[in-house]
């Protein structure tokens, strides 16, 4: 990624978001098209709230945690005759590989907001990091249609790039490190899920939880559009809830509302607050 020359002259230095369902991928789509696919394949079919449960892990470890639901479990031992083995599990997840790689450019439009964030934050000189639950076989078709669309972060970090994945804090010093930034109070992580959250949290960071635009309320944005202004109440106060139980400092709606949250860090770290 680019290195840039630092006149930060913000308290925050750097921001690390996530990637589909937060900088893309309204509704965080692709893997769940991915994840049913492939285990319709296996003759197991599972429900889309199912596949959404365990998102932000690395791929690997959320297809093992599929085959940990009792319901799963049980649907994989009716049909195959025995649990699913560390084996099936490393099969899995090779076969996952194309089907992901086929819905990733599928669902790769930036979420409506994010140019303008990105804006807001160079014009701060606020580096931009971005790590992800995707291998980093996963992402270069998506890194390049994000940068069609104005999209470049200073670096970006996938689950292959590091030894343990979400919810422990790897990836994002990692971020940071490639980033150069050392204090970790000046940092925000911004995430759609529970675990992405629980890893900035365990690095110390601020936290952001984006509510609509993500994992929990899993819709598309022509899907979220064409709801009731009821409808949509609602499914935010749930998403809302899950984050904030999940330990985020602050809950959006999606990327476009971030500005006005960062102004609220940088006056809470100008008092001394820390996260």
């Amino acid at each position: 990624m680019k290195k840039r020359n630092s006149m930060n002259t913000s308290a925050i230095k750097a921001i690390v978001f996530d990637w589909a369902g937060t900088t893309v991928d309204f509704g965080s789509c692709a893997p769940i098209l991915a994840f049913q696919r492939l285990f319709l394949d296996q003759g197991v079919e599972i429900e889309v709230s199912e596949a959404r449960a365990p998102m932000g892990l690395e791929k690997r470890d959320h297809i093992a945690a599929l085959l940990n639901m009792p319901r799963i479990a049980a649907a994989w031992q009716t049909v195959h005759g025995q649990p699913a083995t560390e084996a099936d599990i490393d099969r899995l997840y090779q076969d996952f590989i194309p089907y992901q790689l086929k819905a990733i450019p599928q669902c790769s439009d930036l979420i409506p907001g994010a140019v303008e964030t990105f804006q807001y934050l160079r014009a701060r000189d606020i580096k931009i990091g971005s790590n992800t639950g995707y291998a980093s076989m996963m992402m270069p078709e998506l890194i390049e249609k994000a940068a069609q669309q104005g999209y470049v972060p200073d670096c970006i970090v996938t689950a292959t790039d590091v030894t343990r994945g979400r919810p422990y804090p790897d990836m994002l010093w990692k971020n940071l490190m490639q980033l150069g930034v050392a204090d970790i109070k000046s940092v925000v992580k911004v995430d759609d899920t529970v675990v992405g959250i629980e890893e900035g949290l365990n690095a110390g960071c601020w936290t952001v939880g984006l509510s609509v635009s993500g994992n929990e309320v899993g819709m598309s944005y022509p899907e979220w559009q064409n709801l009731s202004n009821e409808e949509q109440a609602a499914l935010k106060a749930k998403a809302y809830s899950k984050m904030q139980a999940g330990g985020a400092h602050y809950v959006i709606d999606t990327i476009a509302d971030l500005p006005a949250v960062l102004e609220q860090i940088e006056q809470r770290l100008k008092q001394g607050d820390k996260p």
